[in-house]
């Protein structure tokens, strides 16, 4: 099977694509796994490091042809504040439950999860359903929500080749399992990714 070895990001390319991969936000954080294209393409997801894929990137075929990068719309959460100072106070309690959050201009987007969407209307937040691509941040705020996840390596450069077996489900109940730990996140986090290590090289 034709290997994908690097990735082109968005803006940095023009070619015609050989074909489209449609891969929701835990498949665009994936170092190695079998894919197929839209148009039938099978080929081989081949990096170096895991690597944060973008809608709008393309992998690199060994033959040098181009795979585009489409971002599935998925089941998503919209969180809106009644002024900035209460969606802050929102994303810090979203953060300190170690959750993916992407920050719109007028609000936070997670994903869909009962418990979390009670919380959050608890505080007086305005929730809506809505289905659109995941991009969550990848920047030191959401590094810690990812608790070893590839975009929090991403961030601060330690690509351990994580494949991501577990799901996001996964990341509630370490939640759960740690929330005495979530007044030392950085400790817990270091503890959590090392761990990981050995087991994805």
């Amino acid at each position: 099977m034709i290997r994908a070895t690097s990735v082109k990001p968005q803006h940095r390319w023009n070619e015609q694509p050989a074909d489209t991969v449609v891969l929701d936000f835990d498949d665009r954080h994936r170092r190695r796994m079998a894919m197929t294209g839209t148009r039938g393409l099978e080929f081989l997801l081949d990096l170096e490091n895991a690597t944060a894929l973008r809608g709008g990137d393309a992998l690199v075929l060994e033959d040098g042809r181009l795979i585009e990068v489409v971002a599935a719309p998925e089941p998503l959460l919209e969180i809106r504040g009644a002024d900035p100072h209460h969606l802050i106070r929102v994303a810090w309690h979203l953060g300190n439950r170690h959750l993916p959050t992407q920050i719109m201009k007028k609000g936070l987007r997670i994903r869909r999860d009962h418990v979390i969407e009670a919380m959050v209307k608890g505080l007086g937040a305005r929730v809506i359903e809505i289905e659109a691509p995941f991009d969550p941040e990848g920047g030191a705020y959401a590094g810690h929500a990812h608790e070893g996840e590839a975009a929090a390596h991403h961030h601060t450069g330690h690509d351990h080749a994580h494949d991501h077996g577990h799901s996001h489900d996964d990341h509630h109940h370490h939640g759960d399992h740690h929330h005495h730990d979530e007044h030392c996140d950085h400790d817990h986090h270091h503890h959590h990714d090392h761990s990981h290590a050995h087991d994805h090289k």
